[in-house]
């Protein structure tokens, strides 16, 4: 067993390992109860800052040692020291030497899903971030590359398909058996975090890809047997990524052979290992009648994040995993390029932007905010964070967004050609943006450094006889766990200005850190910009396309943001506009208004908004558009002593009157938007029907009574699952009986396909009443929930949590017992699925006092538990901080 907690890890601790690791050979006897694992490392020291004549001291977790040799002779157990977390050479040999070391493992009670496990009978692994030491003895860490060859044997009937990195170089029966191996060479080096594994009795959708060098890639995606109709949208999707990849950034794949594999539990999305992708399979598996559109775009960009990972995280990795944003936030800035390339610029930005706002910024300002670079970390598996990811890609955009799309271009190729084949720091990757633009990026570096959300605040002054408009910038960020004071940042802020009849103007200003093409670059805590040649009082469009991951605080009149909603050419900032009235007015009625007030909200939001019903002509961004702020986007700006019940009850009351002012609109749209023809995931048919299934919602909310019969007929003849999920996820504001029936027709339906359970589950867990807690308790002895799969533990119970605000919420605080309850049970087989579920606690500490003091008496509950994991300790423990 792992320690019950861990010492702290920090950066400033950083040393190079003594011995570096040439190769690997493992040969793997697959039993599933009794595998057997030979790892055959061939180690040298590090004369470049290794210590001479150091111990050498293996990484374990729950391991049990078998044998182990020297240069093949067998060693005396006083010549080496075995605990529950390391196996430790007390002697090396000076020179270059060989271990041999025998494990064996229990590949089906390994519930934490880490290391070898099986799902559904299927072999598989995942090594990230410290899986490897749980299947031998192994310098487990990020910067210890070695070239791998892996032999794998089992019985021919149980796995007759055998899969790991690289290619496979050799394969055939075990003569006087039945069983059969096949052996696979990865000629890159890689860290043991990349190694995989596969083996089953699996289905196969294969294709091939021709390089941009002419050479041709054999494409296979493994699914379980009758599944492999599912795969195919899955096949399209990896061949558009690697053509774009070429397009977009010159990189070519650099194997014969690129694998995916779906299994069905999995603790994350998906994992890149080197040409051996393992995938969670609710990103793999799509139809008509089993997938949404958005599980579609959900599986097109999770297949390009994961082979974009093959340059950024495969041939160049993290010299440690503080430096784990250098591959996982630029990996997510590819994959958002990507998508904006392929589908809509602007709705990408959206979504990627809601997803920052609802999720990262809520981080950012809780106790455990942290930065996109830790400077320390008790469990690294709970830094796979927002922060780190999604604020990581947006460092990434703001780099691009000073320095510009040219030279960025060339700061990457840069990157690819200096670093391939290391380990590599945020300093090695910035550095090369420094060379190609010959910039200072020593302020740029806090964006890596420091935690926490900036506050952009600006005030405006126009001089009509100077003909000026003077704009002053000055930044906050406000104080995070352990970091109470903040330097100044570099904030790249995109500018429009727009007349008082909404057109575009022509700026001018001699300011140096004003570029041309609208960008200007705030460096210190204060700065002031003056644009010349206005005669009338401009209206300012600030961070344009969201040009850095603030918080605007800028007073615009309502008048202000009608024009930039109808009027500004950067359509990320027309959206903007309605969401800031929106927020307005919801803010608004939570202090002066209340539910009792007649006339509560202002007529011309649904003015503004029924344009985009009749004339708008891109579906999507209407669709957005019509999407209010959520509860957390209202929360987060109250900051404190937040009421959820009193959020909800302002949103949905905005919401009904949404539906009854923008009634006839809304049923016209709802019509006009009607399928023509058969099913087709595409872009364009996919903003169709969101935007139909929007106002499909805004009706039901508005009337349920009476329009509920309107998704009742929808859901009933629904020719594909996304518009008959949006049917029934209507129906859950429409009268009991409607709902219920319809929640029953649908299990009934569908109750032999977990994927489509879960998202029956996932309805369910956020239908805003105070008796959905005890929906959800019935629901988890429901005979296609298991506690054991982490899928149904995040559709029904992370629904809830992070998904129902105002019933995780509630007032008597069952909402918090029942998480902590769960995250205690689940603590023993899966730490890290519990830990996960414990971070929807994250925003607490802004609840009203009542709410808040019953968070806290949860989490001591909880904190108090004997023989809680390093992975829920540490996240108890900051939380309480």
């Amino acid at each position: 067993m792992r320690p019950e907690t861990s010492l702290p890890i920090r950066l400033e601790d950083y040393r190079v390992p003594d011995y570096l690791v040439k190769t690997v050979d493992l040969d793997f006897s697959l039993s599933s109860r009794a595998t057997r694992v030979r790892a055959r490392t061939a180690f040298t020291p590090n004369h470049r800052g290794g210590i001479k004549g150091a111990p050498l001291v293996l990484d374990a977790d729950e391991l049990k040692l078998l044998s182990i040799a020297l240069d093949g002779r067998s060693l005396e157990t006083h010549e080496y020291e075995l605990s529950e977390t390391s196996l430790t050479l007390k002697v090396p040999p000076a020179q270059r030497f060989v271990l041999d070391i025998e494990t064996e493992l229990d590949p089906t009670s390994n519930t934490k899903l880490f290391g070898l496990y099986r799902s559904n009978d299927t072999y598989c692994t995942q090594c990230e971030a410290q899986g490897f030491r749980r299947i031998t003895f192994f310098q487990d860490r990020p910067d210890v590359l070695a070239v791998y060859t892996t032999r794998l044997e089992a019985e021919l009937d149980e796995a007759p398909v055998l899969l790991a990195n690289g290619n496979k170089v050799m394969e055939g029966k075990i003569e006087g058996t039945t069983r059969h191996f096949a052996v696979w060479h990865d000629p890159w080096p890689k860290p043991s975090y990349l190694f995989a594994l596969v083996g089953g009795r699996l289905g196969c959708v294969t294709g091939d890809f021709k390089t941009c060098s002419g050479r041709n890639v054999e494409l296979g995606i493994y699914v379980e047997p009758g599944k492999e109709k599912r795969a195919t949208y899955a096949l399209e999707a990896l061949r558009r990524s690697m053509r774009w990849d070429e397009e977009a950034f010159g990189r070519e794949y650099d194997l014969d052979v690129f694998n995916i594999v779906a299994v069905s539990d999995f603790n994350m999305g998906a994992m890149e290992n080197k040409g051996l992708n393992v995938f969670n399979d609710k990103y793999v598996l799509a139809s008509s009648e089993t997938a949404t559109d958005a599980d579609y775009a959900n599986i097109e960009a999770i297949i390009a994040h994961e082979y974009f990972h093959n340059w950024t995280g495969d041939r160049i990795t993290c010299r440690d995993w503080f430096q784990l944003s250098l591959k996982e936030g630029l990996t997510v800035f590819r994959d958002h390029e990507f998508t904006s390339d392929t589908r809509s610029r602007t709705v990408k930005r959206i979504s990627d932007v809601r997803s920052l706002r609802l999720v990262q910024f809520a981080e950012d300002s809780g106790p455990l905010a942290h930065p996109v670079r830790p400077h320390l970390y008790h469990e690294i598996n709970n830094f796979y964070t927002a922060t780190v990811y999604e604020k990581g890609a947006e460092v990434i955009r703001m780099l691009k967004e000073i320095i510009g799309s040219e030279a960025f271009r060339r700061g990457m190729d840069l990157y690819f050609e200096r670093c391939d084949g290391t380990a590599a720091t945020v300093e090695d990757f910035v550095a090369c943006f420094a060379d190609v633009s010959r910039r200072d990026f020593s302020r740029f570096m806090r964006w890596y450094e420091q935690a926490g959300t900036p506050v952009l605040r600006v005030s405006q002054h126009h001089d009509p006889s100077a003909r000026t408009s003077t704009f002053t910038f000055t930044q906050t960020t406000p104080p995070t766990p352990g970091q109470p004071e903040k330097a100044a940042l570099e904030i790249p802020i995109s500018v429009g200005l727009l007349s008082p009849r909404g057109e575009e103007l022509k700026l001018d200003s001699d300011h140096p850190d004003w570029r041309s093409d609208g960008v200007f670059v705030l460096h210190e805590e204060t700065g002031e910009i003056t644009f010349k040649g206005l005669a009338e009082k401009p209206v300012a469009s600030l961070l344009r396309g969201f040009s850095a991951p603030v918080r605007l605080d800028f007073s615009q009149s309502v008048e202000e943001l009608l024009l930039l909603a109808g009027h500004d050419r950067d359509r990320f900032n027309r959206w903007q506009a309605i969401q800031s009235f929106a927020t307005r007015m919801m803010l608004d009625d939570l202090k002066e208004h209340g539910p009792q007030a007649r006339s509560r909200f202002d007529r011309r939001f649904y003015l503004a908004l029924e344009p985009l019903l009749t004339e708008e002509p891109d579906h999507a961004f209407a669709a957005e558009a019509l999407s209010i702020p959520s509860e957390q986007d209202i929360a987060r700006e109250l900051g404190s002593e937040v009421d959820p019940d009193a959020i909800l009850e302002t949103r949905e009351a905005l919401l009904r009157a949404m539906g009854e002012a923008l009634e006839a609109p809304l049923r016209a749209a709802y019509d006009r938007l009607a399928d023509s023809g058969s099913y087709s995931p595409d872009p364009k048919s996919a903003a169709r029907r969101q935007l139909r299934n929007g106002a499909l919602a805004l009706l039901v909310i508005a009337d349920p009574k009476r329009n509920g019969p309107l998704a009742q007929a929808q859901f009933a003849t629904a020719g594909n699952m996304n518009d008959r999920l949006a049917a029934l996820g209507a129906l859950m504001r429409a009268p009991d009986a409607m709902r219920e029936a319809a929640l029953a027709e649908f299990e009934r339906a569908h109750a032999e396909d977990p994927l489509i359970l879960d998202k029956w589950f996932a309805l369910q867990a956020r239908i805003p009443e105070p008796a959905t807690l005890e929906r959800v308790r019935k629901l988890t002895a429901h005979r296609a929930f298991s506690f054991a799969n982490p899928n149904r533990v995040y559709s029904l119970i992370m629904s809830f949590a992070s998904g129902n605000q105002s019933a995780f919420n509630r007032a008597d605080g069952a909402g918090y017992d029942f998480i902590t309850e769960v995250v205690a049970n689940l603590d023993g087989s899966n730490p890290a699925i519990a830990a996960r579920l414990l971070t929807a606690f994250r925003t607490w500490r802004s609840m009203a006092a009542p709410r808040r003091a019953k968070a806290e008496a949860a989490l001591k509950r909880l904190a108090s538990t004997p023989k809680l994991s390093a992975d829920v300790t540490d996240i108890v423990t900051r939380s309480l901080a």
